[in-house]
Formats: structure tokens, sequence, C-alpha cells
């Protein structure tokens, strides 16, 4: 039997090139080429990927000098006599210099606006203390209007001398007054001030809302700590809505980080407005970056329908893509929803969102009106229920499989999970990146026994299940580069702990996930991925072979130029 995996390359290389490109590759001219680069068009990354070259005929070869360019597209991959020959009165021309070439990187998870908004507020990844973390919040309020709203997001408290949870009013003696919001590095928990908790209503005597956490003292008084959507919004539905210049501000300083990271598309989970700003900045002709577009599961059906039928989905820049749901929270403020109760927390099994039954239901009716969903899920009682109701979307509609759900994270799993992504050809996508933070705590979380069955990128690539990977920026930096590491060392950043459960990706493997993955989990698979004739011109120009070096260089890669559709965005200073 031919494994999935096996099923998608073959369906890859025996699809038709535009009829276009078939009649004028050898003779129409190219407004671009790129010559003298030692080029890895990535076209049997899935070969290698399952393990089954003899599953594929007519492989081609995986290197070549240069590739030429005419309306966006590749028309052509080979040696520089061969493109020179496209090479015409009004071509430009481009030595890479013998520079290493490779299919562009696909984020499959990020939040772009939240990233752009960080850098517009306190920036608190990093902090080493708590005092660290109060120092740049005064630090902010020096600067703050009268009664501005003081936000910012990015601490971890498990990296802190006493690992201590900030309080409100750790808050209040640095915020001089102004209500106060600030959010841990895996966005499901927040720490309020005092007037923030005033303004939001939150006494003694608030009632929790279903599927988050107010922290109490042994007063009853909150302490400030928030946790997960429910509870976080009770407070951020009083801040103002930042306006369109503002949104537009942020989205730009992300587009600009995503090019130096050699990120040519992404998967995005922002707001509406947040959309439509980009919408404005594609008609401008300054949109850097292709965006696939998440929106909310639990909106409702009809207003879902508009926002789909809003933009062309054929517009290969920006369009909207699949529903985005949660099933929990995360392993870091202990709300994912596990089977049984944490190892470090005996009363604590997490916080689902959704009874099966209404999940259920919803999913049905998003999936009978053709919306691919994705659940993010990463505690083993989170996966099952997503799990559970895609298999009653199946049973209800035997060709859902069309719509290729996901799980987005999936990193605890129960014995027999991966069995059940497979039969379902449920798409893993995952976040090696994660595990850089993760590994200093999760077995203390989950214990020896569970940790046997957490990111598992390997289980699932053996098992033929589709893996699309990307950085949940800015949860972890946008730069692919340390999920590429961490994906083929389980290893610390330093190379001195290692993740010992589980087991590593090879670099081909890493990569697909990142590139060809990634396009398969968007349905882009016919336009990018690969370079090959008739693909989207989408690759990035590096100063070294990642597939060849050390694992532990790779952390060090530099991106020299990020080309998207044939047009430079970002070119390093030489």
């Amino acid at each position: 039997m031919i494994c999935y995996f096996c099923c998608i390359l073959l369906c890859l290389n025996g699809m038709q090139k535009p009829p276009q490109m078939e009649s004028a590759n050898a003779a129409a001219e190219a407004e671009i080429i790129f010559v003298n680069g030692d080029i890895f068009p990535g076209e049997s990354l899935l070969e290698r990927y399952i393990g089954h070259a003899k599953s594929v005929s007519a492989v081609p070869a995986e290197r070549a000098q240069a590739l030429a360019v005419r309306d966006g597209r590749i028309i052509s991959v080979g040696s520089n006599a061969d493109i020179e020959k496209l090479k015409g009165m009004k071509t430009a021309v481009v030595d890479l210099a013998g520079h290493f070439v490779m299919p562009g990187f696909n984020d499959a998870h990020v939040h772009l606006a939240y990233g752009g908004f960080e850098r517009l507020k306190v920036e608190l990844v990093g902090t080493k203390s708590l005092d660290d973390m109060k120092s740049r919040i005064a630090a902010h309020v020096q600067k703050a209007g009268p009664g501005e709203w003081i936000e910012g997001r990015g601490w971890d408290h498990t990296l802190w001398p006493d690992g201590r949870l900030p309080t409100r009013q750790d808050l209040d003696a640095v915020t001089a007054g102004h209500p106060a919001i600030f959010g841990r590095v895996d966005g499901h928990i927040a720490v309020a001030n005092t007037e923030a908790l005033k303004l939001a209503g939150i006494t003694s005597k608030t009632a929790v809302p279903p599927g988050g956490k107010i922290d109490r003292d042994a007063q009853g008084e909150p302490t400030g700590i928030l946790r997960e959507a429910p509870a976080m919004e009770l407070v951020r539905s009083k801040i103002p809505k930042p306006n369109a210049a503002q949104r537009r501000r942020g989205l730009e300083l992300v587009f600009e980080e995503a090019a130096r990271w050699g990120v040519t598309s992404a998967q995005d989970n922002s707001e509406w407005e947040d959309f439509l700003v980009c919408e404005q900045l594609k008609r401008e002709g300054k949109l850097t970056l292709r965006i696939s577009e998440w929106l909310p599961f639990k909106a409702p059906i009809e207003e879902l329908k508009q926002r789909r039928d809003h933009h062309p989905h054929s517009d290969l820049m920006l369009h909207t893509g699949m529903l985005k749901g949660f099933m929990d929270g995360s392993l870091g403020s202990r709300t994912a929803a596990m089977l049984a109760p944490y190892t470090d927390d005996p009363g604590n099994s997490g916080l689902p969102q959704y009874e099966q039954a209404k999940l259920d239901a919803m999913t049905k009716e998003r999936a009978a009106a053709g919306f691919q969903i994705g659940f993010h899920a990463i505690g083993d009682r989170g996966v099952d229920m997503a799990l559970k109701t895609f298999a009653a979307a199946e049973a209800a509609a035997p060709d859902s499989k069309r719509l290729r759900f996901r799980i987005e994270h999936a990193q605890v799993l129960a014995p027999g999970d991966i069995d059940r992504f497979r039969k379902l050809g449920v798409i893993a996508s995952m976040q090696p990146s994660h595990l850089l933070t993760d590994m200093n705590w999760a077995e203390a979380r989950i214990g020896p026994e569970r940790a046997r069955f957490s990111y598992d990128w390997k289980g699932f690539a053996r098992n033929g299940v589709p893996l699309a990977f990307g950085t949940d920026f800015p949860v972890e930096p946008i730069t692919p580069f340390r999920g590429l590491y961490v994906a083929v060392t389980r290893k610390n950043e330093a190379g001195t702990k290692q993740y010992v459960y589980g087991e590593p990706l090879n670099i081909d493997e890493a990569i697909a996930a990142y590139t060809v993955g990634a396009a398969y989990a968007e349905f882009a698979e016919q336009d990018k991925g690969f370079l090959a004739p008739g693909k989207l011109a989408d690759f990035v120009v590096l100063d070294r072979d990642i597939t060849k070096i050390a694992p532990a260089e790779i952390l060090g890669t530099k991106v020299l130029r990020t080309v998207i559709g044939g047009k430079t965005v970002y070119a390093a200073e030489k």
C-alpha cells in the first residue's frame, strides 16, 4: 500500500504544467535570470521525506546552476548555459555568486498582527526576572500619554529564578495608574494590574467565564492572572482597538522581518481588520509576503461565508484560508486539556474549550459549507476531541477528507493517535521551535510515560501523516532556522541539553515540512514548495548549504536574498 505522502508526491510529479509554460519554455525570453547558484530545487523532498525512493520514478537532479523567471513563475531550471539561452535584450541578470538556493519557507502557523503590535508595545520576550519585566514596563510608562493603556507580551516566569507568577500588585508599582495587561509568551495567560481589573469589573465576586480561569489569592481577591481567552477578554475588550495606521505600521515591520528570514509564505491567524489592511497594501503593490488568512471557527456560518467570498481565492498573494478553532490552552500555563491530571499539578487537567456534542455539530456544519478546519490542540485530551470531531464530520460526509483537516501543535498524544491521524488524513501542523522552550519543563508537566508521545515529528513522518512546520510567531521568533535545528537535534540552542523522548528528523524531512508540506496544508502544492517550471518563483539565497553542514551551524544561517514571484523583497547588505 502506498502511504499518504507517496500519494501526494505521485500527484505532484504527475501534475501537468500550465499549457503556456509547455509551449513557451524554449522560445520566449525570460524577464529575469538568476545564474551561478547552487540551486536545490526540492522536487525530491517528499520522496526522501517518506523514505520510498522506488515509489517515484524520474526524480530530477537535485542541483542546478540557474533559473529563469517570467510573469512571476519559473520557466526553466538548469545549467548556466541552458538558462542563458532564454536571455533577451531586456532580461535582467542576477549573479548568485555560488550561494545555496532553496524554495522559500512557508510558515504554516503565525500571528502576524500580534507580532506587529508587539513591536509597538512593551517587549517582554527574554526577561530574566520579575524585576527585569518591571523595569521594561516602567521605561515604557514614562513615554505614555495620559490614561493610555500599557500593553506587552512575552514574559515567561519559568525562566525566572523564583518561577513566581507576577501579580497585579507587581504591576501597580510600575504602571503609575495606567491600566495595563501583559500576555505570557504562549498567549494563554495574561497578568493585569488593579486599574485594568477595575475597568473590566473583575472583583472577588466575578463569575469565571466558561473555558477560562481567574486566579485568586487566599482572601478570594483576583491576583491579576487571567487564564485563556474567555478570561483575558474581560479586560482586553475594554482596550481601544488599534486604528488602521497602527495596524499597517505593525504589519509592515513584521513583513520586513519575515523577508529577512527567508519566509515567502505565511498561514496567518490575525483579525479581519488586519486582513483589510493587507488588502490595501496589496492594491498599492506593497505586500511582500504571501498570506493565507484564517477565519475564526466560532464565527457565525453566514459571516464566514461572506468573508470567504470577500476576496478572490485565486489571488496568490492574499486570500482567506482555513477556519481556526481552539480545543485547549498550553502546557506552559497548564491549560492544555489532558486526559489525566498534570504530573506537577494533580488537581488540574487543563481547560477544554468545547463540549464534544456542540463541537461536532459546529464542525459538521462548517465542513458541509466547504471550509477547511484546523484546531489548536496541545494536550492529549484536546487532540482526542479534535480527532473525534473530524471522524464525526467524515462519517456525515465521506468526501470531507478533501478539506484537509488539520491539528495545530499536536504536542502531546495518546498511544494510537498517530494512526488516527493517518486514517483520517489529518495534517499535523507543528512548530518544532516550541521544544526549545518546553524541554525545560515538559517532562515535569506530563511525566515520562506521556512524554514518550510528545513532540513526535518523526512518528508522524514515519507513518505517512502530512507534516507542516511553522513557528507560531510571535510565541517563537519567525526565523525557520531554529525550527530546523531542533527538528534534527532535539537539543537546546547551546547543545547542552537534549529532549530524550522521540527521534529527530533528518534535514530533508525538516525542510520538506517547511516547504512542500506547508504548501500542501494550504492547498498550494500546485504553485509552490518546489523550484520547477510552472512553479511560483519564490526562493531564498543562503550563506551556507543547510543540507550539508553540521546541525549546530544551522542556527547561524544568514539569508542573503529573499525572492517572491521573481522580485527581490530582501537583500542583505554587502
